[in-house]
């Protein structure tokens, strides 16, 4: 059995393991989760939404322990990670807000006598399969929703989240959710895919590597199950014009090493216009150099660790192979233990592997473009459709540019503007859900319709 671990990237310290459930215990899980949905699911919605509320109270209460697990368990300074506290806390509480808008009968028009209306029900216990980036937001974001519309839920998180994991389900546990509602599970893959395929899940979603979800969509699909995938991107960041170059590379690098760079839509290709390209280049690489990298505790650290010595090792490797293949390291490319200094790459081309991978760490790719179509060609020229940015003083052209861009989202002279009512996820290679918003009531739902005639 594969134990669950918490080794400190900053240290390479070993701080906990949690052994792997037995399948018995597994079992156990999916009986209390699926015997709790039989009276969650006729827990009046105000009711429910309380409790909601209280899970979101208790992030704030205990902030601080919460950061510091996070530090611990995957290297996020603790700034970034009192925010994402923060976040989760946010995201928690918006859903409680929402919830009679969210459980409400939509009517339709219809055009014979008598009414109709969508009701929306829930479908039952899910599984959710979360990463280890951001332990607490990830599954904020797929639990509040779902909870609210009644299902209930089975947690699957990261290998190396086995503390805030516990920490999460004992916030649903004090805040007085029923017993079997929110549950953690310490499990292997190989037990992963026997939930899935159990008839009394209903649903399964994945926040993770494009690997990971086809994985998970394979298992799903064989046994008719629904699946969300939000998965990897390599957002494109294009700078077509600016009336301050300074703000919109401290944007840029910005959007690049939020979370030490390990953000699935975090600016990872910035294509810059033919005459903004050398200033911007210079501009963006002595920034680069400059963010701090070291204790993830101290409060000046911009970098800390990344996530995992294997993590910085692949990237490193991606790296290498990108320079061996012709791309030019501008600055950075060194690796001590779990930390990676800031890199910037350039000349990279279609015919090297950089070009359609993600890089997950504090490296930035910059394109020159001739012009606003050779943006846009090399902004799609990825699998990943995830999240996008624009920068221009031409509104004009950004509304035309944001319809030309092959992603879910696209944020127009303005980064890290994520936010619990905005919609989250990507086309392509990069998912097939939304998370987030008021759509995210809408993955895991039974919109039954009702026709009363006249």
């Amino acid at each position: 059995m594969t134990d669950y671990a918490v080794v400190n990237p900053a240290t390479g310290e070993t701080v906990a393991t949690f052994p792997a459930f037995t399948d018995a215990e597994v079992e156990e899980c999916i009986a209390r989760a699926e015997a709790a949905y039989r009276t969650w699911r006729e827990t009046p919605v105000a009711e429910r939404a309380a409790l909601i509320r209280r899970v979101a109270e208790l992030h704030r209460e205990r902030r601080d322990e919460l950061a510091r697990i996070i530090v611990r368990e995957m290297g996020k300074p603790l700034e970034a990670a009192l925010g994402e506290v923060d976040f989760a806390a946010d995201i928690t509480e918006f859903y409680a807000d929402n919830a009679e808008k969210i459980t409400a009968d939509q009517p339709i028009d219809i055009l014979g006598e008598g009414s109709a209306v969508i009701r929306k029900s829930p479908l039952g216990v899910l599984l959710g399969i979360m990463p280890w980036n951001f332990p607490y937001y990830q599954v904020a974001r797929f639990a509040a929703p779902n909870l609210v519309l009644g299902n209930t839920i089975l947690l699957k998180h990261a290998s190396q989240c086995p503390e805030s994991a516990a920490a999460i389900e004992a916030m649903y546990r004090d805040a007085g959710m029923p017993d079997g509602a929110y549950v953690n599970l310490y499990i292997t893959n190989e037990q992963a895919a026997h939930v899935i395929a159990d008839p009394r899940v209903q649903g399964v979603s994945v926040t993770g590597s494009e690997r990971a979800g086809a994985a998970v969509a394979e298992v799903a699909g064989r046994n008719l199950k629904k699946v969300a995938l939000e998965l990897g991107g390599s957002d494109p960041f294009i700078l077509l014009s600016t009336s301050d170059l300074d703000a919109t590379v401290q944007a840029a690098v910005e959007a690049r090493l939020d979370n030490t760079g390990q953000s699935c839509n975090a600016a990872k290709r910035f294509i810059v216009a033919d005459g903004l390209y050398e200033p911007f280049l210079e501009k963006f690489t002595e920034a680069m150099k400059a963010a701090k990298v070291g204790d993830p505790l101290a409060e000046d650290t911009v970098l800390g660790p990344l996530s995992s010595l294997t993590a910085a090792q692949r990237l490193e490797e991606q790296v290498k192979r990108a320079v061996e293949q012709g791309a030019k390291l501008v600055t950075g490319g060194k690796r001590d233990g779990a930390y990676f200094e800031p890199t910037v790459l350039t000349d990279v081309t279609p015919d090297m592997d950089a070009y359609r991978e993600e890089l997950f760490g504090p490296v930035g790719m910059v394109f020159r473009a001739k012009d606003e179509d050779e943006a846009i060609e090399i902004a799609n020229g990825t699998p990943f459709g995830l999240g996008s940015y624009v920068y221009t003083t031409d509104p004009e052209q950004a509304q035309r540019v944001a319809d030309r861009i092959d992603a879910g989202m696209v944020y127009i002279n303005i980064v890290l503007a994520d936010s619990p009512e905005l919609p989250f996820g990507g086309v392509k290679r990069s998912g097939t859900s939304r998370e987030l918003g008021l759509l995210a009531a809408d993955e895991f739902v039974n919109k039954k319709l009702i026709r009363v005639g006249p």
